[in-house]
């Protein structure tokens, strides 16, 4: 775009200044040739008028020199002023036997080499300024012979002037404009030149947000048809590889469902008879219930994330979202840390239960497990609709793992600690994509983290 109007710029500007020099070159020529020719004509009407002949030397041209003229007796050289033809001249002036006549204007107002070249017999003419006014002084002599006879006149300039002053600015406008011109050409050309890399892209990005089956429908186009389908057919392998993982995650998670229960009813059973177990006995046993419990969540979660790789489209429903996120923060962390807002009280979303009270659980649980506890759960109005926060009495997170706690099995500097497993925030993030929403983390003010949810929400 920007070579477009640069190159539109150049030319234009190149045309304009030609355009400007011949036209404005033509047009002062034309007025000045125009003004000479009217004050000659007025100078032969003068001659005829005070010497009675148009031309003093047209009797004796055969003659080596002009006889000097003589004007006619009983004229009145004012009054032969008076009865020329009106012209657009500003002022004329009239020196003759030594004498100056004038209709308008001054001598003095005359440069005084104009007048001096005139009365010397040479025809002169310049561009001088009258009372801010630009005009064109003309002199010419009476008669070629040695009397210091001369006609002066002075013409206006303004129509000249302003005539230029318009041609200049619409050359101007019309560079600009055509600068405007080739910028939107280039746009264009630029627009439609990249449009199947744009639209490349925007696919790539779909895919890597997890839209497995986007693809580009420019398998057809001449110049990017061969990188459009393997670029389909490289996410067709990778959806198809991505199911299939999927597929074998659920099925491994459902084939440990059934030993998993068994286990874990076995190590309850255990647990309720603790005291009765050796001293040395009960600290494994702890432990084993420990990783039992873990395994349990990553059966759960490794559910959860096939279920959704799976292409699991869920159900919609409306849902009251205060009560939904009350319920489940409470159920999470044991104890009341819910504050609703009170204009959120009759917020609603068109939303899948399972999935949302997932991700406030999720949010929770790994507030009591990895960050000194949860703080506060909170539900406002603003941002897309509603606004859910999560704090914890944690460190924090650092800004370098703000993104990369969400990747599964990504983990912070504290995530060591607890039962984590690493999938419970990347199915978060992905549940709220699936809502339409955003996730993000920042600093709790007196310190921790925040886990701040904005979904699309209206009131009911």
């Amino acid at each position: 775009m920007l070579a477009y109007g640069l190159l539109a710029l150049g030319l234009s500007a190149v045309l304009a200044m030609v355009t400007w020099g011949v036209v404005s070159e033509y047009l002062t020529q034309q007025r000045e040739q125009a003004a000479k020719l009217v004050t000659e004509e007025s100078t032969t009407a003068l001659r005829y008028g005070l010497f009675g002949v148009p031309d003093p030397c047209r009797p004796a041209r055969e003659q080596a020199e002009c006889p000097e003229p003589t004007m006619q007796k009983g004229v009145d050289p004012m009054a032969v002023l008076n009865s020329l033809p009106s012209t657009d001249a500003a002022a004329s002036m009239l020196y003759v036997d030594e004498h100056w006549y004038a209709l308008t204007g001054k001598p003095s107002d005359l440069p005084p080499d104009i007048i001096q070249s005139a009365l010397n017999g040479t025809s002169v003419q310049r561009r001088i300024d009258f009372n801010g006014q630009p005009v064109l002084a003309v002199g010419v002599p009476l008669g070629a012979g040695t009397r210091g006879d001369a006609f002066f006149e002075w013409h206006p300039l303004s129509s000249l002037d302003d005539t230029l002053r318009t041609l200049k600015i619409t050359l101007i406008a019309a560079a600009v404009a055509t600068t405007l011109i080739g910028l939107a050409v280039g746009r264009l050309a630029s627009t439609v030149a990249l449009r199947p890399l744009a639209e490349l892209a925007g696919v790539a990005d779909a895919v890597a947000r997890g839209k497995l089956d986007a693809r580009l429908p420019a398998e057809n186009d001449k110049d990017l048809g061969g990188l459009a389908r393997s670029f389909n057919q490289t996410a067709a392998d990778l959806e198809r590889r991505v199911a299939a993982d999927a597929r074998f995650a659920g099925d491994v998670s459902h084939e440990l469902r059934t030993p998993l229960m068994t286990m874990l009813n076995s190590m309850q059973l255990i647990q309720n008879h603790s005291d009765e177990l050796p001293p040395a006995v009960r600290e494994p046993v702890e432990l084993l219930g420990d990783d039992l419990d873990r395994f349990r969540r990553l059966v759960i979660d490794l559910l959860e994330i096939s279920r959704d790789d799976g292409g699991d489209r869920g159900s919609r429903e409306i849902v009251r979202i205060a009560d939904l996120v009350r319920a489940a923060a409470d159920a999470a962390a044991g104890r009341e840390v819910t504050e609703v807002e009170h204009e959120a009280e009759g917020l609603t979303l068109q939303a899948d239960k399972r999935r949302l009270e997932r991700v406030v659980a999720n949010l929770v649980e790994n507030a009591e497990d990895h960050a000194g506890g949860c703080k506060g759960v909170g539900v406002r109005t603003g941002g897309l609709g509603v606004v859910i926060t999560v704090d914890d009495a944690g460190p924090g997170i650092a800004v370098e793992d703000r993104a990369r706690i969400f990747e599964r099995f990504g983990r912070g500097e504290t995530s060591g600690r607890g039962r984590g497993v690493g999938l419970g925030l990347a199915i978060v993030a992905r549940h709220v994509q699936w809502h339409h929403g955003t996730i993000r983390v920042t600093e709790r003010p007196g310190g921790g983290a925040r886990f701040v949810i904005e979904l699309p929400a209206k009131t009911s």
